[in-house]
This record gives structure tokens, sequence and C-alpha cells, in this order.
């Protein structure tokens, strides 16, 4: 670089010049650069006497590149590409920063995050999300993302966030519920909503007076589906609580029975420490942690039968059981 600064006169010759040769006139580079045609025609004129040639041959049908302009024209674009390029790189690693890829699934995507991205926004604006969206059971690595939610257990080489144990309790509409109390539902009409492969097995969450052998079942191999399923009112399905939490908050879906189910798997938020911990990040992750906590102590104020905070708060001895 210093070798260049003895070369040329000044970089804004060396401006002038490049648009000069790429537009084809001083006119059309003096209104690019929002100078002059004559102060281009200085700056070159300065450029050409430093360096004793002539590099653009003035003609009153348009200007032309001499021998001479041609090789430094062709050099200073390559140079150029190679400075938009680096730029370029600048403002994508800059917009990264902003940048938070989540892998979860597409019901928690669906389910928990959609219904409440717009107070998302408006809690963190600057914060663009991407998705790894899981249509079945969560699991796998978390190396190349910045966040995953997941279930599994993992060593010192990831940094985790419990957020809650896994809960399962019987789902469906106030009104089915309403329906089922009141015997509106020939027991062969009462239905049950399925996972395909659920595990674990839950049909003791709900008492169907025998539906499970004498009513019918609907089974999807894609969460997602379970739950919309519910929500139309098809019949009683399975929840894991970190994805139904908001129907259950605005009342659109209601436990179909007082029993619930702890697993005792740990329902958290994993990232890889080999990934820097970016603020974006940890903004995300505190923000999901927060929402989850609010959640579930609005559904304990709302459903103080199902003792859902109190359970939680017992689990170690609790773990795997079903509760009445």
């Amino acid at each position: 670089m210093s070798a260049l600064r003895r070369l040329v006169p000044s970089m804004n010759a060396l401006l002038a010049f490049e648009s000069a040769a790429r537009c084809g006139s001083f006119a059309r580079a003096a209104a690019e650069l929002s100078v002059t045609p004559p102060a281009v025609s200085r700056m070159i004129g300065r450029l050409e006497d430093h360096l004793g040639v002539r590099l653009i041959q003035r003609m009153p049908t348009g200007n032309t590149l001499t021998e001479s302009g041609a090789i430094l024209f062709e050099g200073i674009e390559k140079s150029f590409r190679g400075v938009e390029a680096a730029l370029r790189e600048i403002e994508r690693r800059r917009s990264d920063d902003r940048s938070v890829t989540l892998s979860v699934s597409t019901a928690f995507t669906t389910h928990w995050l959609m219904p409440r991205f717009s107070r998302f926004q408006a809690d963190l604006p600057e914060i663009d999300l991407r998705f790894q969206l899981l249509p079945g059971p969560l699991g796998g690595p978390v190396d190349d993302v910045d966040l995953g939610m997941r279930f599994d257990a993992f060593g010192r080489d990831h940094d985790v966030r419990l957020l809650a144990p896994e809960v399962l309790l019987p789902i469906c509409t106030p009104a089915y519920r309403e329906r089922l109390r009141n015997g509106r539902i020939p027991p062969e009409s009462e239905a049950v909503i399925n996972l395909s492969s659920a595990q674990p097995d839950w049909s003791n969450l709900v008492d169907f007076n025998g539906a499970f052998e004498t009513g019918h079942s609907l089974a999807f191999s894609d969460y997602t589906i379970v739950v919309q399923a519910a929500l139309l009112g098809q019949g009683v399905a399975l929840g894991w609580l970190s994805v139904v939490a908001h129907w259950l908050c605005v009342g659109s879906l209601v436990p179909a029975s007082t029993k619930l189910r702890v697993t005792g798997r740990p329902c958290q938020l994993v990232r890889s420490r080999a990934r820097p911990l970016r603020p974006a990040v940890a903004a995300v992750r505190d923000w999901i942690a927060e929402e989850v906590r609010r959640e579930i102590s609005a559904i304990d104020r709302t459903y103080p039968e199902l003792e859902l905070v109190a359970t939680m708060n017992d689990l170690s001895g609790r773990a795997g059981a079903t509760r009445s």
C-alpha cells in the first residue's frame, strides 16, 4: 500500500479514472461522483502527469482508453471487485449478528412461537429468526445452529438452559369437553387423536368409559396436525405442554381431565460451546425461557386442580409417575 501511495497522486484520482473509463464520459463520471466534469478532467490529468502517460484519449465523439489506460482500468476493476466482495461479506456478517437460527419442531413453531411472534418482534425488533424445522421427534446435533430445543442429555461441550420438565396431558376444545362430561357424545363416537408411535403411553390419562376399545382414533405422524385436529374439535389429543401451552393460556384448548404425566425428561434449549454466545442468541434464549416460565404460571393459576407448578417442583420424586 505504501508503494501505491508513491505511484498515484491520490485515491480520488483512481476513483475518477475508473468511473470515467467505465461510464465512457467525464460528464457521466461527474454525475456518479457528485462533482463537476472539469473536476474529473483535472484529477485524471494529474494522474496522467504523475504517471507520464496518456490514459484517456479525449475525442469530440467521446473518450477512449489508451493501451496504458486499458491496463490500469483492468487492474483497478479487479481490485474494486475484491473490495466490493469484502464489503458485502462484512455486511453479511453484520446481518448474521442479528440472525439467530433455531432447531425446533414444526409443531412448536406453528403452535407456540407463531401465536406470540408479534410479541417477539416487539420485544426484540433487531433480531431475525431462521429455522431448522424438524417434522418428527426432536433430536440430533446442534452444531450448525445457534439454539436447539432438545430432550436429550448433553455433555460439557454444550450449554443447556432448562425450560421445563416434559409434561403430557389430554387436551380438547371446551365444547368437546362439555359434551363428554354431559354424555352427549356416544362412546362409539368418542375420538382419540394420537401421534403415531407416541411414547410414553398416555391412554390412562383420560377416562373414556372404554372408548379406547369402542371409539375411534385419528393417528398422525406430524404433531402439528394432531394439535390442529384438537383445535378443530375432532377429539381428545395428547398434549405436550411445551407445544400447546399457548392454546391452554388463551382457552382454545382445555385439559380433558385432571391427570397429567411428567416423564422426567427435560425440555431444554441447547447450544454448542464451540459457537460463540452472541448477544442476539442469549437474548432469544432468555426470551423463550421467560415466556415458558410465565405461561406455566398462567396455566397453573387457570387450572389449579392440575397442580402443575407443584408437580414440576417435585419432579425428582415423581418422575415418570401418573398423578390422579
